[in-house]
């Protein structure tokens, strides 16, 4: 086995760092952009006076960077050519997104928004495998140009990873249906054009059949934002939204009436994976920043780098991110070599794996290069409290620890029913 980074990928990130030293780190310094990245960010980014939204300059600022980057060619990388992407592999995703994380905070790759200049674009990908073709004419165009936007409700108050338990009801009306529930964590919803809201149409509670995702305008009569959730790492754009007899046509429905979890889930895999990158490289980030401050830092006339209670754990971190590494590349390049359905039957657990593991890393990492820078790493003035507050939230979100460890101990007790894993939550 080869496990050297392929050519073409090695290539392609000496490109992507001409492209951000040309464009984006100059952008990044324009106008006191850096405000949004020092030890102002917090500030910089969240509109506190207005619901702790983000603040306009800030989403401006992000749209900038990505129009940059879909110039010069570089934020559709994962999206299919006849997209205008390059046919990005899981496996070139995976060390890109680390690869970008590992230079540290940035314009480059902004993780607190899933902002980077190699974009992640799953509602392309479910408009394509999932929509008509009316639908994939309509959508896939105005998603690209950012003309449409779509958020995605389907945590509930009430219900989290239990989804199949949802309390949000559709009910016929005439033609069309009628919605009525409520959701949680709806992110975006502030500049999103449309809303999939996923909603029991039909079956019992905890069948996997009978919910149903609707495309539903966010100006439709009955939807209501609540609040925006304040959380551990601010600015916020996540919504409780209400709906109330909310009318939506018939034919605003992606996928299969009986079955709108496989949208839900379409993406999760390759989303993980990816994720999983964007921690390793952080982690690592944490970790040669504190190597490096540990060599120049001279307590009491010397290194820290000196003392076994400095180097110890931080090997056990450089160690446990390299043989992440390698389990996150090896599972992103056998999800290159199957079908989306087969990588769900047969590596599900390995991205489990490597998502929990490497989610927890980099909270770990962060925690430790404060600790080995002291006060300053524990100041805003270093980014490792930023890191660790992000990073904490993925070992809830996409599929809390627990759920993914749950996961993973389906195939090792063999959990099966009928030869087949069961569906995730």
């Amino acid at each position: 086995m080869d496990f050297s980074i392929p050519p073409e990928i090695e290539s392609y990130l000496k490109e992507l760092d001409a492209f951000i030293e040309r464009e984006i780190k100059p952008l990044e310094q324009q106008d006191d952009n850096i405000r949004f990245f020092d030890h102002r960010r917090e500030w910089a980014r969240t509109d506190f006076e207005h619901g702790g939204l983000p603040r306009k300059e800030w989403e401006e600022l992000l749209g900038e960077m990505r129009r940059r980057a879909d110039k010069a060619g570089h934020y559709r990388y994962g999206l299919p050519k006849e997209y205008g992407g390059k046919d990005g592999s899981n496996l070139g995703m995976a060390i890109i997104r680390e690869y970008l994380a590992a230079k540290g905070l940035g314009l480059h790759c902004d993780l607190q928004n899933e902002s980077s200049v190699v974009g992640n674009l799953p509602t392309v990908l479910m408009f394509r495998d999932f929509g008509t073709a009316e639908q994939k004419k309509k959508w896939i165009p105005g998603i690209l140009d950012g003309s449409l936007r779509v958020a995605f409700g389907l945590t509930e108050p009430g219900h989290g990873s239990d989804a199949t338990w949802m309390d949000t009801h559709a009910e016929r009306d005439g033609d069309g249906w009628r919605i009525n529930g409520a959701k949680m964590w709806n992110t975006g919803l502030h500049v999103a054009t449309h809303d999939f809201v996923f909603a029991r149409t039909s079956g019992k509670d905890g069948s996997p059949r009978g919910i149903t995702c609707f495309i539903v305008p966010v100006k439709s009569d009955g939807i209501k934002i609540e609040e925006y959730l304040w959380t551990f790492n601010m600015p916020t754009d996540h919504p409780r939204v209400s709906f109330k007899d909310v009318y939506v046509p018939a034919g605003e429905i992606l996928g299969n009436p009986e079955n709108g979890l496989a949208v839900a889930q379409h993406f999760v895999h390759e989303n993980r994976i990816r994720q999983a990158a964007s921690s390793l490289g952080a982690a690592q980030y944490c970790i040669n920043e504190s190597v490096k401050y540990a060599k120049e830092r001279k307590p009491f006339g010397k290194a820290l780098a000196n003392n076994q209670a400095i180097q110890w754990p931080l090997v056990e971190l450089h160690t446990e991110a390299a043989m992440l590494r390698e389990l996150i590349r090896k599972t992103a390049w056998q999800m290159d070599q199957m079908s989306k359905p087969e990588v769900a039957l047969k590596l599900s657990d390995k991205v489990a794996m490597c998502n929990y593991r490497a989610n927890r890393l980099v909270c770990d990492a962060a925690d430790r290069a404060m600790q080995v820078h002291g006060a300053i790493g524990y100041s805003r003035h270093k980014p490792f409290e930023h890191i660790f507050r992000h990073h904490r939230r993925y070992r809830i979100t996409e599929g809390s620890e627990e759920i993914q460890m749950r996961r993973v101990a389906q195939y090792l007790f063999g959990f099966f029913k009928d030869g087949r894993p069961p569906a995730e939550g």
